[in-house]
């Protein structure tokens, strides 16, 4: 009997640590891994640090938000599927209730620099993050000769290429040579066994509801110029399926596919919603709800119009990633038995760090020499390294002295 109490207990601990996670979640998915390994690894131990390096791995590999595939396969291990949707609506209707709320008054953004003046020092503060992020994953992670190549191949991918693919491909490469160089070479019983124990119906439906609306808004698409709100569910849907990387790769994508192709908003609309987004904590996904909003603002539809809008928005390009984790994570422990699979990890891992460290070094660049702003930043890395300070209280603080100052 004295089990339910405690383990209801735990969910709640956990959802007010989803809670804190949302709203001081600043710096994009390279820190969101170093708040997630804060709030649900070392404060709490809901999973192991390595449970959580294997879920940032599998979400790596899946097209989608990286950071809300992640914190929701946390939240599935801890409570299943009733925790896992509470946990996945916490982390996105925030962000997205406010970007929504911003493309509906979409003139006042004109009008933002004190908002941005009381933001101002949130971008050092979230540059100390992701350092912080490097620097205790990098630790962990970067024990061979072969993840540090492949974490130094990353970032000189990165900045060589600048195109979106370099992310998918380096991260397939990453978990190629590691599984090639780590794998024994006995598993064939192990792997038969595994596949003979997924249910064939599961994935038909998984498959069924994966393509559906996409093949629908394709359909309309053809047939119907009418129903722009089926077409932007088409629109956000197909770039779930499709987009590897995170928010960095969304953004181009969808600047090219609704500025530039389809012209459901002008590029001064597009980029003044980026810049809010940027300054807003939560996954950068919800940036979706804004365009969602203010493509049916253009368009002539009315306030409900726009809120539908942003809810197509943030649902479209979040369901594909969700289908796969929760579909994925229940037999992920077995999967991950085989051992290519396994051995692919490190790989995927060490390419991960890369992209971190070369996001802070993107990132670093614009502050150039303002000495004010490395000083934030190298105190909020030493106070999450050597102090117990959680990064709410370093945020808040961040946010006082631009209002202060």
């Amino acid at each position: 009997m004295q089990a339910k109490p405690i383990a209801a207990k735990k969910q709640w601990l956990f959802i007010r640590n989803v809670v804190f996670f949302t709203f001081t979640s600043f710096g994009g998915a390279q820190a969101h891994l170093a708040l997630l390994l804060k709030y649900f690894v070392q404060s709490t131990k809901f999973i192991s640090e390595e449970e959580l390096l294997e879920l940032n791995a599998l979400a790596q590999v899946l097209p989608g938000p990286a950071s809300t595939q992640t914190l929701v396969g946390i939240a599935w291990k801890v409570g299943k599927l009733k925790l896992a949707i509470i946990t996945f609506l916490i982390w996105i209707l925030p962000t997205a209730a406010i970007m929504t709320f911003a493309a509906i008054s979409y003139a006042l953004l004109d009008q933002k620099q004190k908002f941005n003046d009381i933001l101002e020092y949130i971008q050092p503060i979230a540059l100390g993050i992701v350092a912080y992020g490097a620097w205790k994953l990098g630790r962990k992670v970067l024990s061979s000769q072969v993840s540090i190549f492949l974490a130094v191949g990353s970032v000189v991918a990165t900045f060589v290429l600048r195109n979106a693919y370099v992310f998918p491909l380096a991260i397939l490469v990453g978990g190629i040579i590691s599984s090639a160089i780590e794998t024994p070479r006995e598993e064939t019983e192990l792997r038969v066994r595994l596949f003979s124990n997924l249910n064939p119906k599961k994935l038909i439906y998984f498959l069924g509801a994966l393509l559906l609306f996409a093949l629908v808004g394709a359909i309309i698409n053809r047939t119907s110029p009418f129903s722009l709100p089926i077409r932007l569910l088409e629109n956000f849907y197909r770039n779930g399926i499709l987009v590897f990387g995170g928010g960095q790769v969304l953004v181009p994508l969808m600047f090219t596919e609704f500025v530039e192709m389809k012209h459901y908003l002008p590029s001064s609309g597009f980029l003044s919603g980026f810049a809010l987004q940027q300054a807003l904590p939560g996954p950068t996904f919800s940036f979706t709800s804004y365009l969602g909003a203010l493509s049916m603002r253009n368009f002539g539809y009315g306030m409900w119009g726009q809120i539908l809008g942003g809810l197509i928005g943030v649902i479209g390009i979040n369901l594909p990633g969700l289908i796969l984790v929760l579909f994925i994570v229940p037999f992920w422990d077995d999967l991950k038995k085989i051992s290519r699979i396994r051995h692919s990890l490190s790989g995927i891992n060490a390419v991960s760090v890369g992209f971190i460290i070369a996001a802070f070094i993107l990132l670093l660049i614009p502050i150039g020499f303002n000495l004010v702003f490395i000083g934030i930043m190298i105190a909020t890395f030493l106070l999450l390294n050597f102090t117990k300070i959680s990064p709410p209280i370093i945020v808040l603080a961040g946010i006082l002295i631009g209002y202060l100052f």
